[in-house]
């Protein structure tokens, strides 16, 4: 299945399900429909293009909606996924309505705490961590727990925002100020937790927390998304926006680092040094 197939499948699924609709915002402003489709779409393109072989093992570290997840298993890939919070409770209607497309029984999932996982170590060659890292906290240990469960020739797949992008840097220091890490209680686990409050960082940074858990992002699988906003976006099209912007941020790096709202990468382990192997029984919720 195409991600172009997938997208206009999900559309259909949109209008049965409005519970979705405040994060996924495709139905709230039709201003705006293609400049939110070409992130999107971008975002998952990205992710099908770095998966690696079908028979290759995935963890979707904070899977949220399952929306990533059911698009691989959908193309023969084995996820697993872990998530918190009402994105949950959605899990078992969204498995439901895709089963009409495919088998889904390959996406497991459980509600989960990342400092808790049930996983084994160094048990997957792919970790999707999808708007997921910036909420990861204390950062150093989360990095060094997703480096023990990758195989020796694993890879991070990360979506993220840009930290350094001026717009968003702004309107994040609006709602929150310097406040980038809270505490939450979880009352499904029965505990509190650490929770990075948008806590959005550069490529830079990022580089220099991976490399000091041993981890080190791939130069060549750098992807920066989305620059323009929707007014010229709809004015230049589909298509073309998405060819400009591409141009744009490989040539111009003031302009990639400052306004460009994504980035997206891939890490790898970068030492040969071996990771104890857990032999923890495994509790998966299967669909």
């Amino acid at each position: 299945m195409t991600v172009e197939q997938f997208f206009n499948l999900f559309l259909k699924e949109l209008e049965t399900n409005r519970d979705l609709w405040s994060y996924y915002k495709f139905h709230t402003d039709p201003g705006s429909f293609e400049f939110r489709k070409a992130y999107f779409c971008q975002r998952l393109q990205y992710i099908a293009d770095h998966a690696g072989d079908p028979s290759l093992r995935i963890w979707d570290v904070g899977c949220g909606y399952g929306t990533t997840a059911l698009f691989l298993v959908l193309n023969g890939y084995k996820v697993h996924g872990t998530t918190l919070e009402f994105y949950y409770k959605e899990l078992p209607r969204r498995m439901e309505y895709w089963s009409a497309f495919g088998d889904v029984s390959s996406f497991t999932y459980d509600y989960e705490d990342l400092f808790d996982s049930s996983v084994d170590r160094g048990a997957f060659d792919r970790i999707i961590v999808q708007d997921t890292l910036h909420h990861l906290e204390p950062l150093p240990e989360a990095l060094a727990i997703l480096r023990n469960h990758l195989r020796d020739d694993g890879k991070l797949l990360a979506i993220e925002e840009n930290g350094n992008n001026l717009v968003q840097s702004l309107k994040l220091y609006r709602q929150r100020g310097n406040k980038r890490i809270i505490e939450f209680y979880d009352e499904r686990l029965n505990k509190t937790i650490l929770l990075g409050n948008e806590n959005i960082r550069s490529l830079a940074t990022w580089k220099r927390e991976m490399a000091a858990q041993g981890l080190s992002v791939e130069e060549d699988s750098v992807q920066y998304v989305r620059a323009y906003p929707p007014s010229l976006f709809n004015k230049m099209g589909y298509e073309r926006s998405i060819a400009s912007e591409q141009r744009l941020w490989k040539n111009q790096a003031l302009l990639r680092e400052y306004f460009f709202f994504g980035i997206n990468f891939m890490a790898g382990l970068s030492t040969s040094e071996s990771k104890p192997m857990a032999s923890s029984g495994q509790s998966y919720h299967t669909a």
